[in-house]
């Protein structure tokens, strides 16, 4: 018998100060699936996380990226330091509810051409966060990302991000949030791991891509919920993350579009720079009204 562990658990930490080790117990605590192999990658935080994350659990292992490498590739070096067929990787501020991991890891035993299958995410106000969802179409996509920033139930932006599925009904879809996904690492190892040339955003829709394009399948699994505050680590630099977000969009672009539909890819340049001075200017004007209204 293997004496590999059925499951590990990678953590990306960026500054996320307690978050940090409220998810590390969050997954030590949920035991459904046995034993954990767990792993925190962190990028170069200098917010004492792991430092507070060592003197309360000395024996989780972290790896120390050379930097603020972004997610896909702290996510590779994290699966590299484990051994399990089944890999969740986590951002740090999340925490499983107990019975998540079981109801993960027991879908990809289950089902053999399943890659990849995330969790029923909940915001903290109870709430369910949109994270099964569709690769759009060209006319979907320009129509979600110009109408999305200011009407954000336009039917456009509700194809993409599945709004109409029910929540707590298991299906098959096009791609799952990294925030918090459980990946089978023959098919992580089938398509080369995450694209380490995304920093921020989009490095889930891409390894979700091209995974459904070797044949295999990607999974919205409710039994298993998981908790995720969002953007504990990002708002800080809400404008290096915007701009991050168009770059990523970009690089997708450029990835999906080949052959004929390459011709698209001048007008996609200039409709994402637009959009990401767009969505600056609307960002600049909301915290602009709110400080308004607080001072």
């Amino acid at each position: 018998m293997s004496d590999r562990p059925r499951w590990a658990a990678v953590i990306v930490n960026y500054e996320a100060g307690t978050l940090l080790t409220e998810c590390v117990e969050s997954v030590l605590a949920d035991v459904a699936a046995g034993p954990v192999e767990l792993v925190v990658v962190d990028n170069g935080s200098r917010d004492g996380s792991v430092d507070a994350l060592q003197r309360t659990h000395p024996e989780v292992q972290v790896v120390r990226s050379p930097g603020n490498v972004g997610y896909a590739r702290a996510a590779n070096l994290g699966i590299a330091a484990t051994r399990a067929d089944v890999i969740a990787v986590l951002n740090a501020d999340t925490r499983l509810q107990p019975g998540a991991a079981g109801a993960l890891v027991g879908r990809i035993d289950a089902e053999a051409r399943l890659a990849a299958v995330g969790p029923r995410l909940k915001n903290l106000d109870g709430t369910d966060y949109p994270s099964a969802r569709s690769i759009p179409s060209t006319s979907v996509a320009v129509l979600h990302g110009a109408l999305g920033l200011f009407w954000p139930r336009n039917r456009f932006t509700a194809q993409y991000r599945q709004l109409d599925a029910a929540p707590d009904r298991a299906r098959l879809v096009d791609w799952v949030s990294g925030a918090a996904v459980w990946l089978r690492r023959a098919a992580l190892d089938d398509v080369g791991g995450w694209d380490e040339r995304y920093f921020m955003y989009l490095e889930d829709v891409d390894l979700c891509w091209r995974l459904r394009r070797s044949h295999w399948e990607i999974a919205y699994e409710p039994a298993g919920v998981v908790w995720h505050v969002q953007g504990a680590s990002t708002a800080r630099r809400p404008y290096r993350m915007l701009g991050e977000h168009h770059r990523s969009a970009w690089r997708f672009a450029r990835r999906r579009y080949t052959g004929a539909r390459a011709l698209l890819l001048p007008f996609a340049a200039v409709y994402l720079g637009a959009r990401g001075a767009l969505a600056m200017g609307a960002h600049a004007w909301d915290a602009r009204r709110n400080a308004r209204g607080t001072g």
